[in-house]
């Protein structure tokens, strides 16, 4: 459905404009004319015969059809001919201006209108009587009449279409040329057949008088046949028209663009200046008021119907018809108070009530009006046009209820998960579509205590004031039972987070009434994020209801989703013996991904990353995998397979005379265990490797989170040698005085930041903040995720030490890192302890991947 707004209509006064200069051509030319032939007293009976023939031809007016395309025919050229050749200059005009305006006057035309009809006629009439009086006297019946008299009636044709041309460009703008074609074409061959005719009629007339008995006796006929033909036209173009509209509503009323399809083709078959669709509002349908108006692109709300008439015709369920031959006097002042003509105004029926109506106001056409027949015929298209109307409001109920729950209106699981299907696909860099699940508590107390119906009403609360209290891009739904989903796009976990806090507070702030029990409202949240925790709406709903289920046991209130959560249980345990069995027979993998100075394109150092292609699942995130050990048990003997692997490396490294640091990701749980410092100073012994070339990296999160508990182990660890560094910072909840306190030695940003900065000025002001911030406390500062020449030379520009990424390479099996570094430049010597590493020689770096 569009709508478009009402354009400025030009004034009908311009048409002067066209008018005054075409009635002084017609005086400057006549004129002379006149006075060049003057008329004779015997020429009378002729004009006033002629004026005659010029009345019946401007009544009559006979339209066609031909290879589709309507065609109106006026005989007016052939009385115009036969004048030409029987009368003077001044009698023609007399004849030909009597005539029309007799004609104008009958049907009522506006004044305007009437002044250029003669103004235009009188112009055209007096320049072809110019050819006629150079021609000089028609006395034979040749070639030469026949010319002269052609000439001058196909300039009349001529002149008119002009000066209607010039009208249509001023009023309505300029006709589009196949449109101007078409037109032209079109006059100019009903005149050539009309010439035709007049000089068949002349010459018949110059054979014998009494000929004209025989002209009145076929015309007689030719109308009696036209009138026929006429009458089955209409009927057949109706019934063709009626059945177009028909499939037209049959096939909107499904997709919801009835208005469209139904008005502007009731405007057109109705030949009316307005179509009005008028529907009240109607339980949870709004009003209606649609109309489809002449020249006017699109639907508008605006109507040619007087409110008056409408209503009555609603309340009476009855046809209310208006105009010079319809309704009463009563319906005519109200039209005129409206400035319309006339109207038809017709009641949608369903069953027995009113549903609205359909309204065509204004027929276009001058010389006629609204009929009966015209009645019976908007009756006929309103009754279809009700049912559709139905159907439509039917086809978006069971639409409305196959996307919304019926307890609550808000939309149901199924169109959650079409919405988050769309929302995954046009997710912008940097967001994350967010899905918030809240589950009610108390649920089932309440339905105990106070029976399911109550129940039904806390669910239906806890869903308005989540529908009320969300952002206006969200999406709320029930996911079913007692849990309503947000779902929309943020900017990161936190601001999902931030959100669920606000809305859980602000669900929990009012208490709801029951009778005598006033209950607090409380809800528990779970989160799942995309692309974090999946793709596919229906797993993020999964694992957002897992989330869910962890808050409720854990008496959380919030709770993210991460891999651990995984609720099927049997592929779980499978996992974990997987695991077990992976760690004891070495199957799991350890890729080396190489850390390398800015300033000099260094490689000093690598990470040490855990892989595991599992053989029945294919590639195992390390997500899930050291989630599954950290749940069951086996987090520090996968810890020490790593650490044993890194440092069994590091050693090789060493002994072919190029020393890499190696680094390894350690769980916060791990530091918890009291023993953990000493088994890494058994394992540095174990490969005789120095201390310095150990980091072990701790997630902000797991460093900052109890500071007090890891402390110690910390220490023990800084004592021994080993560097310690905070990974993926920036991402946690961290202060100046825990990085002041904690023994630490890097500080590595998050790739979150880094790959933003080419494009955010914020990602870049926080990469900028932390390089210097690790300056000030003396920390080397590691750039994770570079993975771009530009993010590279910024990298530099803000002063950080060490970047890793996949510009450099990517984690790579210890072979195919081998390769990578031998593909290298020949070794460099360099001062020990570059970069707080020591020991022999660092490689420049030559390419990259």
């Amino acid at each position: 459905m569009s709508f478009v707004r009402v354009p400025v209509r030009r004034s009908a006064q311009l048409a002067w404009f066209v008018t005054a200069p075409l009635a002084a051509i017609a005086i400057a030319v006549f004129v002379p004319l006149a006075a060049a032939v003057p008329a004779r007293p015997a020429d009378v009976p002729k004009a006033i015969a002629l004026c005659a023939l010029f009345i019946a031809a401007e009544a009559t007016l006979l339209h066609f059809t031909v290879r589709r395309q309507a065609v109106s025919v006026s005989f007016a050229e052939i009385p115009l001919l036969l004048s030409f050749f029987f009368l003077p200059p001044s009698l023609v005009l007399l004849a030909r201006l009597v005539a029309l305006v007799l004609a104008n006057s009958i049907r009522r035309v506006p004044v305007v209108k009437m002044c250029f009809n003669v103004a235009c006629i009188a112009a055209a009439t007096v320049v072809a009587n110019t050819i006629v009086v150079a021609a000089g006297p028609l006395n034979d019946r040749g070639p030469r009449t026949w010319l002269v008299l052609s000439a001058s009636v196909a300039v009349t044709s001529i002149v008119s279409l002009l000066a209607v041309l010039a009208i249509v460009a001023l009023m309505q703008g300029r006709m589009s040329l196949p449109a101007l074609t078409r037109t032209a074409v079109t006059a100019l061959a009903v005149n050539a057949v009309n010439i035709m005719v007049g000089l068949v009629v002349l010459l018949v007339l110059q054979a014998s008088p009494w000929s004209v008995l025989l002209l009145l006796g076929l015309g007689g006929v030719l109308i009696v046949v036209y009138r026929s033909y006429a009458q089955f036209a209409r009927q057949h173009k109706s019934l063709g028209e009626l059945y177009e509209l028909t499939r037209a509503i049959g096939e909107s009323s499904r997709d919801g663009s009835l208005p469209d399809a139904l008005l502007g083709r009731v405007r057109e078959l109705m030949g009316a200046e307005y179509a009005t669709l008028w529907l009240p509002a109607q339980g949870r349908h709004p009003e209606v008021l649609l109309t489809s108006r002449v020249d006017d692109h699109g639907l508008l709300d605006v109507t040619g119907t007087p409110d008056a008439l409408r209503l009555r015709a609603s309340a009476e369920g009855l046809t209310i018809a208006v105009g010079a031959r319809l309704g009463d006097d009563r319906a005519r002042a109200l039209l005129r108070e409206s400035g319309a003509k006339e109207a038809i105004v017709v009641p949608l029926r369903s069953g027995a009530a009113v549903i609205g109506t359909l309204e065509v106001v204004n027929r276009l056409n001058d010389v006629s009006t609204f009929t009966p027949d015209d009645v019976r015929l908007i009756e006929t298209l309103a009754a279809h046009v009700s049912v559709a109307v139905e159907n439509s409001r039917l086809v978006e109920r069971l639409r409305f209820d196959a996307y919304h729950d019926a307890l609550t209106g808000l939309p149901n699981r199924r169109r959650m998960l079409d919405a988050l299907e769309e929302a995954v696909k046009v997710r912008a860099p940097g967001e994350v579509v967010a899905l918030l699940l809240f589950d009610v508590d108390g649920l089932r107390d309440v339905n105990d205590s106070l029976g399911y119906a109550a129940g039904d009403q806390l669910v239906a609360e806890v869903a308005r004031r989540l529908r009320a209290m969300a952002p206006a891009a969200a999406l709320v739904g029930r996911a079913g039972g007692d849990e309503i989903a947000v779902t929309l796009r943020l900017r990161n976990a936190d601001a999902a987070v931030s959100l669920a806090r606000e809305l859980r507070e602000q669900v929990r702030h009012l208490s709801m009434d029951m009778g005598s029990v006033s209950l607090e409202l409380d809800t528990a949240v779970g989160i799942a994020l995309h692309p974090d925790h999946g793709t596919d709406p229906d797993i993020l709903l999964q694992r957002a209801d897992l989330a869910n289920h962890a808050a409720k046991q854990l008496s959380l209130p919030i709770q993210v989703y991460h891999a651990s959560l995984e609720s099927r249980a049997v592929q779980r345990l499978s996992l974990a013996a997987d695991l077990r069995r992976a760690i004891e027979s070495a199957e799991l993998e350890v890729y080396f991904q190489p850390k390398v100075t800015l300033a000099g394109r260094r490689v000093i150092g690598v990470e040490c990353l855990a892989r595991w292609e599992h053989p029945t699942h294919g590639h195992v995130p390390p997500t899930e995998f050291v989630a599954v050990a950290e749940r069951t048990g086996q987090l520090g003997r996968l810890t020490e397979l790593v650490l044993h692997e890194g440092l069994r490396r590091c050693r090789d490294w060493i002994d072919a005379g190029r020393p890499l640091a190696v680094a390894v990701n350690i769980s916060p749980r791990t530091l918890m265990d009291a023993a953990f410092p000493a088994r890494v100073g058994e394992l540095l012994r174990e490969h005789d490797v120095p201390a310095h070339l150990l980091t072990l990296e701790i997630t902000e999160d797991g460093m900052v989170g109890e500071t007090e508990r890891p402390l110690p182990a910390l220490r023990k660890l800084e004592e021994m040698g080993v560097r310690l560094a905070v990974d993926d910072f920036g991402t946690g909840y961290s202060s100046l005085s825990y990085l002041r306190s904690l023994p630490v030695h890097e500080v590595k940003i998050d790739q979150s930041f880094v790959q933003g900065m080419a494009t955010d000025p914020g990602d870049l002001a926080i990469v900028r903040a932390v390089v210097d911030l690790a300056r000030h406390f003396g920390l080397t500062a590691v750039a994770e995720g570079v993975e771009s020449e530009l993010t590279l030379s910024l990298l530099e520009e803000v002063g950080c030490d060490v970047g890793q990424g996949y510009l450099f390479s990517r984690p790579l099996p210890h072979e195919r890192f081998e390769a990578w570094l031998a593909a290298q430049t020949e070794p460099d010597p360099v001062p020990v302890g570059v970069l707080g590493h020591g020991g022999g020689e660092i490689r420049r770096l030559r390419a990259v991947n």
